[in-house]
């Protein structure tokens, strides 16, 4: 799965990379079951949805409520995909930088996309 979005590793490969120095990281979360592959699947397909109905009009992506820095997280649309993608193949995601200097009124929650989607699939509906 492509992870264009993400950048590169600096030390891929480099036998002086010095995060060797501190082993495997350590997660404490069991590998992802069933059904959290279903609600992942699900999520990229939304956010493909989401990102068509509201890119062109100007929003850039996602904000997300941190739970443990309590600070919200801004996520362009292509940074997020590819998270979840990778998250998806290989059960974590790789750390990212967060988004430089971001325009909080060009993101939105993901539960205003949700209502967003189903307003239009209301109006749509209703024709």
């Amino acid at each position: 799965m492509p992870h264009d979005a993400l950048p590169p590793d600096p030390f891929a490969g480099d036998p002086e990379d010095p995060a060797l120095s501190l082993g495997e990281p350590h997660h404490d979360h069991p590998p992802m079951d069933e059904d959290e592959r279903t609600e992942l699947v699900s999520d990229l397909s939304d956010l493909a949805v989401y990102q068509a109905l509201l890119e062109h009009r100007g929003v850039r992506g996602i904000v997300v409520d941190c739970g443990e820095c309590e600070e919200p997280h801004y996520h362009d649309w292509a940074l997020l995909r590819a998270s979840l993608e990778q998250l998806l193949a290989d059960g974590r995601m790789r750390p990212h930088e967060p988004a430089f200097d971001p325009n909080p009124g060009a993101y939105v929650s993901w539960e205003y996309c949700r209502g967003y989607a189903d307003g239009v699939t209301a109006s749509e509906s209703a024709r």
